[in-house]
């Protein structure tokens, strides 16, 4: 039984109800010894308990995508099918451009907003040069399918989860495609290709999004094989200019990380709430040594650069939770590195999708900007001199001045 299927809610939400209705019916008419009694009460309160702390669990782990089967939750699946060591540009000595073209097999995705607008639709993608093998989600803009467009090519956004988090969350808990989908029937946001990779490759560890010879090369499965199976699949544009990637948290490491590290396969990285140092998540794989975590440090990668990447990054945070990081990139970068720094007052909420949820189009608006599609658009980046009077959503979208960000609530 899945762990995020309905039978699996319905039987825990079924269990719950005769958990509660046990005690009541038969706590006074228990017969027998006393230790017997007292102890079938035991395992009623305890049946009762347990019950409950597992549909709660289920309830968050399904509206935070958190964890999408049982071998996630118990950290017994690992999707590393071979980790080689293929040097600092993470090709392993491949010509990719002579790798042949393979056409994947889609399928509709299940589970909460995979059926929403237009639909979601996944694959098993084997990385020829990564050695990871993993599911793949896929989103098409509304054009993408229409007659006008049929000789066009298409922006894509790789978009990456937390840790622990699921590939689904972005169109799962953040809604990201049912967001955007009227805005881009208006031009008012570009008709991006969603990519949705899966990041939580090994069993009980953060990958940090990084290559480590004998153990995983998340990054290559990232940045070499995804855009790929995508070129190969979809009318996409080239990297790097029509390339983009996003993510949250752990996820936002690994989004400026990427784009900082491969300014040839990305133009543009959007970075919620996220860290520059690995270390900040304890599980990190690349925070395990001095080495690793200077390598997959964003902040490192930009003063040590040779020359300055041809990125943009858009970093938003509060106060003790990425906007920090962000200021520090902002003050590392040069030409023509640009760094737009959004600061979220405390008052926005904490670390949660409620907080990332409305930050979601401003992001997309930006990213438009970024690609040279500004269409109608007009202010992608706005900002607000005071949060005064502002509501939750208009707070957590980030819309709030810097010295608002500072204060308490």
């Amino acid at each position: 039984m899945s762990l995020t299927g309905t039978p699996f809610l319905s039987t825990l939400i079924a269990l719950s109800v005769a958990a509660v209705a046990l005690p009541l019916l038969l706590w006074s008419r228990l017969r027998g010894p006393r230790i017997l009694r007292v102890a079938a009460r035991m395992l009623m309160l305890l049946f009762a308990q347990g019950t409950a702390v597992a549909l709660v669990f289920v309830l968050v782990n399904n509206s935070n995508n958190l964890y999408d089967d049982w071998d996630d939750l118990l950290g017994t699946g690992s999707h590393v099918r071979q980790a080689a060591d293929l040097g600092a540009d993470g090709t392993g000595g491949i010509a990719l451009e002579r790798l042949p073209r393979v056409r994947q097999e889609f399928t509709q995705a299940e589970g909460p907003g995979m059926h929403a607008a237009g639909g979601v639709r996944v694959t098993q993608l084997e990385g020829r040069v990564s050695g990871v093998h993993a599911e793949v989600y896929v989103w098409l803009p509304p054009q993408y399918d229409d007659p006008a467009y049929r000789h066009r090519t298409f922006p894509v956004v790789e978009l990456l989860p937390g840790y622990p988090g699921s590939a689904k969350s972005w169109f799962g808990a953040l809604r990201a495609h049912e967001q955007v989908l009227p805005l881009m029937r208006t031009g008012q946001v570009a008709p991006f290709i969603m990519v949705a990779p899966r990041t939580m490759l090994l069993p009980g560890v953060d990958t940090g999004c990084a290559n480590i010879p004998g153990t995983v090369n998340a990054d290559s499965w990232l940045s070499i094989d995804v855009p790929k199976m995508v070129m190969d699949n979809f009318r996409a544009e080239p990297a790097p200019q029509g390339w983009a990637v996003a993510g949250y948290s752990a996820g936002a490491h690994c989004a400026t990380k990427l784009a900082v590290a491969h300014p040839d396969r990305y133009r543009a990285a959007v970075s919620l709430s996220g860290y520059n140092d690995p270390i900040a998540e304890r599980t990190s794989l690349a925070a395990r040594s001095p080495a690793l975590r200077e390598r997959n440090n964003p902040w490192v990668l930009l003063r040590e650069a040779a020359e300055p990447p041809a990125v943009a990054l858009y970093v938003s945070g509060q106060p003790g939770d990425g906007y920090e990081a962000g200021v520090a990139l902002e003050q590392e970068a040069k030409a023509p590195t640009t760094v737009h720094v959004v600061p979220v007052p405390k008052s926005a909420g904490g670390h949660t999708m409620a907080l990332w949820r409305p930050q979601v189009v401003p992001a997309f608006r930006w990213l438009t900007a970024q690609t040279g599609r500004t269409g109608t658009l007009k202010g992608a980046t706005p900002r607000a001199p005071s949060s005064g009077g502002s509501t939750h959503a208009a707070l957590a979208s980030g819309t709030a001045s810097r010295a608002a960000a500072g204060r308490r609530p």
